[in-house]
């Protein structure tokens, strides 16, 4: 029967890292899915930490998953701070309650303590390979079993081989032979408990209901099937996840495709909203054209029913385009804060450097750019150094392409300037309110374009309204009479 130990139907799901320093983006989706799982019925996400392996554990990763995650924007109902009252969700805190279901299989007679060294072990392994035969360990397994005193490995014993059937939420029915079936470690020679056993365990003990795993799991489930039926266990539901592909979509990402820490994400300044938007849409499709999905339209839209069996592509090109739609609606203060964050050095160093006139242009620099990384790659293009100082540029470059010569710019300036002198600059609005009129008379372009190249010294640059606000009244008005001056 598929069911958790809790009686009611409670949906309970779990997202269980082991501590070894990188977060992949794919554990990162698993745990996505889950707490949308969870939230949509109401229900308790566990983060429970598989800290049984101390010799891969890195120091500080703990704290570097609750981090990613709580940036990332899911919050767990239990976790390593917030027990439960199944106890801790710290598997190295849980030895005694693993120790209790081996002593119960202990006394069924389906588990036994390993006699062999690891020299015998491996001769019998090396033997199966000479005969090119699977190796399989219930093959050598002792007719008689000793005592376990808890310093050898425990091993599960197989109850019976057999072909195992099973229903996957995502896969559909899915089953598999004997030769997946084997006598395996449950309690290391250390006490700790292996993966194969502490997670069944911790399972049934928190009453999750909902599994949701990466297919390398598939070819493990008749053992972890026997396992259940061992210790007469109810089974969660399985939800296989698709796995995310690499940007070419014929190999898993990895590291060598681009693949980062979730918090290198943060850092290259994406949104959280955006990153999750664009997690739960590898691999779940929601069916419609909207792409768009906010943290409590995801919670509401999410169903497994429409989670793909095939694997998607990580394409950045789709997240940065998905984080500038995020940007475009966050309020101007968010945009300024975020723009000036993102400038380097070269910028923010400079003796000319004023934050008001980059607060200004922030909207209009998140028009084109779409994470702190590009809008850093574009300052050190020098794409806003007008921004600092005007640049040092050619009188020709003033000419309008419809005139004869770059001195027809210069009556164009000293109106465009004395209408400036009593205009307010408090918005590229009022800016363009008045000058607009006179550029609609002379000619746009004959106006507009020494105008923008006399304040920016630059063939390309926003619009001249834009610079004017961005410059203020003083700065703007100086370099229209150093233009002016330039072609007298």
């Amino acid at each position: 029967m598929n069911m958790s130990k809790e009686s009611n139907s409670k949906v309970v799901t779990r997202f269980a890292p082991s501590p070894t320093g990188f977060l992949h983006i794919g554990g990162v989706r698993t745990a996505l899915y889950a707490y949308l799982w969870a939230k949509k019925h109401g229900g308790d996400f566990i983060l429970r930490i598989e800290d049984t392996d101390k010799n891969r554990e890195v120091a500080g990763s703990i704290q570097h998953i609750e981090t990613s995650l709580k940036w990332l924007g899911i919050q767990w109902d239990y976790g390593p701070d917030t027990p439960g009252s199944f106890g801790s969700c710290l598997q190295s805190d849980r030895l005694d309650v693993y120790k209790k279901y081996a002593r119960q299989l202990i006394a069924k007679g389906l588990a036994y303590p390993d006699p062999y060294t690891a020299e015998e072990t491996a001769a019998f392994r090396a033997a199966a390979q000479s005969e090119k035969r699977p190796f399989l360990f219930r093959d050598h397994r002792p007719t008689t079993f000793a005592q376990w005193d808890e310093t050898s490995p425990l091993r599960f014993k197989v109850p019976e081989v057999k072909r195992y059937q099973w229903h996957d939420e995502v896969r559909g029915n899915l089953e598999a032979g004997e030769e997946m079936l084997d006598d395996f470690v449950i309690i290391k020679a250390d006490g700790f408990p292996t993966y194969n056993f502490a997670h069944i365990v911790d399972d049934y003990e928190m009453g999750v209901t909902h599994i949701m795993r990466g297919e390398e799991f598939i070819s493990s489930t008749p053992k972890f099937l026997s396992l259940y039926d061992a210790l007469e266990l109810p089974r969660p539901l399985l939800v296989t996840l698709p796995p995310i592909m690499g940007p070419d979509g014929k190999k898993k990402l990895s590291k060598r495709d681009g693949a980062k820490d979730l918090l290198d994400y943060k850092i290259d300044g994406y949104l959280p909203e955006a990153m999750q938007n664009f997690l739960a849409l590898i691999g779940w499709n929601p069916g419609g054209n909207n792409e768009i999905y906010p943290p409590d339209a995801l919670i509401e839209a999410f169903s497994i029913d429409r989670i793909q069996k095939s694997g998607g592509a990580f394409n950045e090109e789709k997240l940065r385009w998905m984080n500038k739609e995020y940007l475009a609606h966050t309020d101007d203060s968010f945009k300024q804060a975020y723009v000036v964050s993102a400038l380097p050095a070269t910028i923010t160093d400079s003796d000319e450097y004023q934050e008001e006139r980059f607060a200004r242009l922030a909207p209009t620099i998140l028009e084109r750019e779409s994470t702190k990384v590009t809008i850093a790659a574009a300052a050190q293009a020098g794409e806003y150094d007008w921004v600092l100082a005007l640049p040092e540029y050619d009188t020709e470059l003033l000419q309008w392409k419809n005139d004869a010569s770059q001195a027809a710019a210069k009556p164009r300036l000293e109106t465009v300037a004395t209408l400036l002198t009593t205009t307010n600059f408090s918005s590229p609005e009022l800016v363009k309110e008045a000058i607009w009129s006179y550029a609609e008379e002379i000619g746009r372009g004959e106006v507009l374009w020494p105008t923008r190249v006399a304040l920016t010294g630059k063939k390309q640059s926003p619009d001249p309204f834009t610079c004017l606000y961005v410059l203020g009244q003083a700065e703007s008005l100086k370099r229209l009479h150093t233009a002016i001056s330039k072609l007298g």
